[in-house]
């Protein structure tokens, strides 16, 4: 007999997420009740995100610092959790001890969006909070049914990085605005010095990741789920894009993963050298000018495909744990951080651009030749996000397109087996 998963709720759901991880509920913090008996008029709330650096900790922690100086009455414990972020936090939710506010990957947002385990934020935005300010689509990856569920604090998109000095050296004035001149500028250059089969600069660095691809198969019209929720990607219309990436790999010989070159992504295979251009995120600007200052790099739009412009968006929201005790000084939390003065603060460093337009305008981003594709490209980009069934198409989808592009199959084989098992898994899971 078929049981839906859906039916039992989050904590069934997630059970699963325990015995995998061993994670355990832990108290974030003890003595609170004692504390608050001493000071009444303190409250603390606990904050739970990941770390990309050092330094982005950092500047959270005076974030913070200057909310706590407008609101003397809150104190914030911010933890990092880098490791298995979200299975630690699906682990304590189902045990009541979440955090009072957390990162929220738009990725993950359907899943918990659909449970009761969220604040709707609805009721607590004012007029003066300027909704309207946000960039609309990064703002929708978190409602659900009406309600809004989480405020987005920064985004990134996919452009164009490439090094100058190869542009330079292969005589390459004119950027690549198609995708049939990316591949053209990709055979210029690839070079190959020894006539050994072995380029000692490939043309351009791809990520072959479904995060990477679905403004790709979408391009000729496709779609990666269909209204039921599931996968839909091995369809002809989805094929067109996704063929594009393979020929150019196997055949041209004009790309390369960074496994090919001893990398671990598209920024390092560009900053070591091995690539000449590729796509990656705004994040990528601080990493070259920390690990590879003597890069000598630039950006642009990504190429159309097809004739349409596109891109990828990833984005993050403060949420709120439904179950908290101090709403009240939660949600000030949550509007300082994503206000107009929390989130300049928070975004002058570049790791990520800000979703208010007033703030992105303000830092002078959409002015910036380095950012102004990445800023740009928020206005027609794929939002990382599909439904609570993304992992289970995300994992099948990358495991045959590996496949595809190492050639062991046609890349239609490869996706209608991907699709097949993504499918038969989302119907037994329901």
């Amino acid at each position: 007999m078929k049981v839906s998963l859906r039916r039992v709720g989050l904590s069934c759901l997630l059970l699963g997420t325990i015995g995998l991880t061993s994670c355990r509920p832990q108290a974030l913090f003890s003595g609170s009740k004692n504390a608050l008996k001493a000071e009444h008029s303190t409250v603390t709330i606990t904050l739970s995100g990941w770390q990309s650096s050092p330094n982005e900790t950092q500047l959270l922690h005076q974030v913070i610092r200057n909310f706590e100086a407008k609101n003397p009455g809150i104190r914030v414990k911010y933890e990092v959790i880098n490791s298995e972020y979200m299975d630690v936090i699906k682990t304590r939710l189902i045990g009541d001890v979440a955090p009072d506010v957390f990162y929220l990957d738009a990725l993950e947002a359907p899943l918990l969006m659909q449970y009761n385990v969220l604040e709707p934020l609805n009721g607590y935005i004012t007029p003066a909070f300027n909704l309207a300010d946000f960039e609309p689509s990064m703002l929708n990856a978190f409602k659900h049914k009406g309600k809004l569920y989480g405020l987005p604090k920064d985004f990134s998109t996919l452009a164009l990085i490439y090094n100058k000095k190869s542009f330079a050296s292969a005589g390459i004035a004119q950027l690549p605005k198609t995708w049939d001149e990316l591949i053209t500028t990709s055979k210029k250059l690839t070079i190959d010095q020894n006539q050994d089969g072995k380029p000692d600069q490939i043309g351009f660095g791809l990520a072959p990741e479904l995060a990477r691809q679905v403004f790709v198969l979408k391009a000729f019209g496709g779609q990666l789920i269909n209204s039921n929720g599931y996968a839909t990607f091995a369809e002809s219309n989805s094929l067109k894009g996704l063929q594009l990436v393979i020929d150019q790999y196997r055949h041209d010989r004009t790309s390369a993963q960074p496994t090919d070159v001893g990398a671990t992504s598209g920024s390092e295979m560009l900053g070591q050298g091995k690539v000449a251009m590729t796509l990656e995120g705004n994040w990528a600007i601080p990493y070259f000018k920390e690990t590879f200052p003597d890069l000598d790099f630039a950006t642009a739009e990504v190429p159309t495909i097809n004739g349409k412009p596109g891109t990828m968006a990833f984005t993050v929201a403060y949420v709120m744990n439904r179950k908290t005790k101090h709403k009240e000084a939660a949600w000030k939390l949550i509007a300082y951080l994503t206000g107009a003065e929390g989130m300049k603060a928070w975004a002058k460093q570049g790791l990520a651009l800000p979703t208010r337009r007033s703030v992105l305008a303000a830092l002078g981003y959409e002015q910036s030749p380095l950012y102004a594709p990445f800023a740009r490209g928020a206005r027609y980009a794929t939002i990382w996000q599909a439904n609570q069934n993304l992992p289970t198409i995300r994992m099948n989808f990358n495991n045959q397109f590996i496949s595809a592009l190492l050639g062991e199959q046609t890349l239609p084989q490869a996706m209608k087996k991907a699709q097949d098992t993504a499918n038969r898994e989302i119907y037994l899971a329901n």
